[in-house]
């Protein structure tokens, strides 16, 4: 039987010379691999026709992470810190998640992944988590302790994420100052920090969706992180 292809969200950048790319770190590579599938890089900067031609020939979608999304998609509250901002990503993704949603095609978010998935079905974020959420954990740890265990997230264990998990303490990383806020109307919440800020959410009607705020491809020694990335390899087999 064919692997799974498993189309992965990218970001714009440019090279030492200025010109434009499209970029996406191994890790995300690795982890599908890993799990069984086949990662199909999907660039962001496609017309809309062309990113749906790429999608329709795919199993599953992971949705990588990145740069902040618009507050213009949420109607958020501005912020210094906001940065990184690319539309035409943020269209890609948004059109390609609702998209996902309607389909009933395996998808899996992760960190901006999850902040596209509740501002695309409705929800919004904290722009800023240190200046919105009292009492919050630093969750913006530099890029270069990706691997550092940060914080617990705590899985409720009547989810499906916390089967999927099999266990409902897990130990991540965290490399991200937005957070997921008001949760849409179809996302149901399955994790939090030890601040109350939304780790994990799911689509309880969906074949499967599940999104999460840390950044598990970078702790793929995990079984826990392992288990998620089957999990949705599987989903995209059947």
């Amino acid at each position: 039987m064919p692997k799974p292809l498993i189309g992965i969200t990218t970001r714009n950048g440019k090279d030492s010379d200025g010109h434009p790319l499209t970029a996406l770190q191994h890790s995300y590579l690795n982890a599908i691999v890993q799990a069984g599938g086949v990662p199909i890089p999907i660039p962001s900067m496609l017309k809309e026709e062309d990113f749906l031609d790429v999608y329709s020939r795919l199993d599953g979608i992971l949705f990588s992470g990145g740069g902040d999304v618009s507050i213009k998609y949420f109607n958020g509250s501005d912020h210094p810190r906001i940065g990184e901002v690319d539309n035409g990503r943020d269209t890609t993704e948004i059109t390609l998640m609702r998209t996902a949603v309607n389909d009933g095609k395996p998808i899996l978010g992760i960190c901006r992944g999850a902040q596209v998935m509740n501002v695309a079905l409705g929800g919004t974020l904290y722009t800023h988590i240190p200046a919105q959420l009292k009492g919050a954990l630093d969750h913006d740890y530099p890029g270069d302790l990706r691997r550092v265990i940060v914080h617990p997230v705590n899985v409720d264990e009547t989810t499906r994420s916390a089967e999927i998990f099999g266990e409902t303490l897990l130990n991540v990383n965290s490399l991200h100052h937005q957070g997921l806020k008001d949760i849409a109307p179809s996302l149901r919440v399955a994790g939090h920090a030890p601040d109350g800020l939304v780790e994990v959410v799911e689509i309880p009607d969906h074949p499967y969706a599940v999104a999460v705020q840390w950044h598990p491809e970078w702790l793929t020694d995990q079984p826990a992180m392992q288990r998620l990335f089957k999990s949705f390899v599987d989903a995209a087999e059947k």
